[in-house]
């Protein structure tokens, strides 16, 4: 699984990488925090679903992202992964402060190529 912001590779996930007993005990918590309820946009949502907890986790990566947390981007990263266990990709398209959010299910990632210039 792949996260691209402007259609630039930011974080790519590898599913066969199984977690540790930590790293899954820190999902499980995740769950547990948002089953209290979450602020979606300004609305409280006091028993959200699983959509409604990605589309907060998808929000807080984009947040971890853009100030470099890399620790939380690859645990958010990770709760997405394992939750949307068929995402392929999400693909946040940010301009201006205009956010919009894809959940891909259906079009691998297929990385991005290196092209090497020289200077004459």
């Amino acid at each position: 699984m792949a996260v691209l912001i402007n259609d630039i590779a930011q974080l790519e996930y590898d599913r066969d990488k199984p977690l540790t007993d930590y790293q899954e005990t820190y999902l499980n918590t995740m769950d547990e925090k948002m089953a209290a309820g979450i602020n979606i946009a300004g609305t409280f949502i006091e028993k959200p679903d699983t959509n409604q907890k990605i589309q907060f986790i998808t929000a807080n990566l984009l947040n971890a992202m853009k100030s470099n947390d890399e620790g939380m981007s690859s645990a958010l990263c990770t709760y997405i992964a394992t939750r949307l266990p068929d995402l392929k990709q999400i693909k946040i398209k940010d301009n201006n402060d205009e956010i919009t959010i894809d959940l891909v299910f259906d079009e691998h990632y297929k990385g991005q190529a290196q092209v090497a210039f020289t200077l004459n």
